[in-house]
């Protein structure tokens, strides 16, 4: 969104558009109870993809060192939308693994949600006590993540845990 706002670039918006429309047909491929799309529907979004960032790619070149200038170490510092393409264009099969395997979410959310707890925690109160606090928040907050996700009843967890039970998360064979 940051590079389709500032630097007004056409393929930007072709490529949210592009993720987007494999998110619908991955909700929708899902909702039919199939576990991914179809190779020839992969390939697509793959091609598509990839003609999208050659695109971007010649409006946004990568930098070269400047000849005659005193040799100076290190990475020559690009601009932010050469450096996500470099990124879209390496991580390319993690970026499009959601079409491939359903269970792969398309976005992150999920994982950020589960560490803002913890951060906010670290952030109001500056740190945890002792180490052993520490382990037994995360331990607990990662009960509870996993119970949720798989749809499992937290508060009676919970009051099975004071009683003495422990409810273990189900396995799941990969």
């Amino acid at each position: 969104m940051f590079v389709l706002e500032s630097t007004q670039q056409r393929w930007a918006q072709q490529m949210i558009d592009l993720l987007c429309q494999a998110k619908r047909e991955v909700d929708l491929s899902q909702a039919a109870g199939n576990t991914s799309l179809s190779q020839a529907r992969q390939r697509y979004y793959t091609r598509r993809s990839r003609a999208l960032i050659a695109q971007a790619r010649k409006l946004n070149p990568q930098q070269a060192r400047e000849s005659g200038r005193r040799e100076r170490r290190g990475r020559i510092r690009q601009s932010f939308t050469c450096n996500l393409l470099t990124r879209l264009h390496k991580y390319a099969d993690e970026v499009w693994r959601f079409i491939a395997d359903h269970r792969v979410p398309f976005d992150n959310n999920q994982a950020e949600r589960d560490i803002r707890m913890p951060k906010l925690k670290q952030k109001i109160s500056g740190c945890f006590r002792s180490e052993s606090g520490m382990e037994a928040f995360c331990t607990i907050r990662s009960y509870l993540a996993t119970l949720r996700k798989q749809s499992r009843s937290l508060i009676d967890a919970l009051a099975l845990a004071f009683t003495g039970v422990v409810v273990s998360p189900l396995v799941t064979a990969e």
